[in-house]
């Protein structure tokens, strides 16, 4: 684990996760008008197991729960909790902002979805796998120190993880957090420490080259425009080591009129210690300090 002297300094968030049934509408269709023993997942393809289904009832711990109801409720996207013989979404509205789990499929990871955005790629590739292009590309080797500036589900500070990196990952929204313990695709999470805090302030109070890659998938530019700044850019030049690689998603906002956010993006990359390459297919500029 990263240094804990230095970590100390900081407020951790203390995740843990909430093992409830999950199911999507997806998963729902397949139980319609079935009887007997059937092969599913309720925890949205991470593991498999048999259900029960009676005369078009879901039997869990002794609660039935009516399939044709319950499809009445799931709309495209959405994730319900069964528990207890009830049933609800899994979104809420806290501090003026409306959060949901959204599975673009029923049996894969899901984003979140902050008052009606979506916080990963959902088109032609699954939050996981968006996750894991980025990771990819910076070549991570076991033991390798990672700062993932914005946590969101954990997903790319979880990939880090598993390719043997030291990970540390930062998060200003605590209801996303609180949000990530229903998803068993953050389960890993447990094992990575979490700085709750905004990383426009946190990467200032980090050790100096104390990192070997940062990945930065912020916000759009429109929440969070700080973190797209040429002096954050130089606070991530100061805490990597020389050499050290950086991959910053940026998607192609306003590309269609006639913005080019992401060359204005490398301009400052450059100016702050960077040689940046834009890689389109990925939609992230990997940049490594020079």
């Amino acid at each position: 684990m990263i240094g804990m002297d230095w970590l100390g300094s900081f407020t951790l968030y203390r995740y843990s996760r909430f093992e409830v049934p999950l199911v999507t509408r997806g998963m729902l269709m397949e139980l319609l008008g079935w009887n007997g023993p059937r092969k599913t997942s309720l925890d949205l393809g991470r593991t498999w197991g048999y259900v029960c289904v009676e005369d078009s009832h879901l039997v869990l711990d002794g609660y039935r729960y009516n399939v044709e109801e319950l499809l009445q409720e799931v709309g495209e996207g959405d994730i319900y909790i069964l528990g207890g013989g009830r049933y609800g979404r899994l979104a809420y509205y806290r501090d003026g902002l409306y959060y949901r789990l959204y599975a673009p499929m029923p049996y894969t990871a899901p984003t979140i979805e902050i008052s009606g955005i979506k916080m990963h790629r959902v088109v032609g590739i699954t939050p996981w796998r968006d996750a894991y292009s980025k990771v990819s590309l910076l070549r991570l080797r076991r033991g390798d120190k990672v700062l993932d500036t914005c946590t969101g589900l954990g997903y790319t500070a979880i990939h880090s993880l598993h390719r043997g990196a030291e990970v540390v990952t930062v998060e200003v929204d605590r209801n996303v957090l609180d949000m990530a313990k229903y998803n068993p695709w953050s389960d890993d999470l447990v094992d990575i420490p979490i700085i709750l805090g905004d990383i426009a302030e946190v990467v200032g109070e980090l050790p100096r080259e104390s990192f070997d890659a940062v990945i930065h998938d912020p916000p759009r530019f429109s929440r969070a425009g700080e973190l797209y700044s040429l002096d954050f850019y130089k606070s991530l030049a100061r805490v990597l080591r020389r050499g050290g690689r950086l991959v910053h998603y940026v998607g192609q906002p306003r590309y269609k009129s006639g913005v080019d956010m992401a060359g204005g993006v490398m301009k400052r990359l450059r100016r702050a210690g960077f040689r940046p390459t834009r890689i389109w297919e990925h939609g992230v500029i990997y940049a490594v300090k020079i």
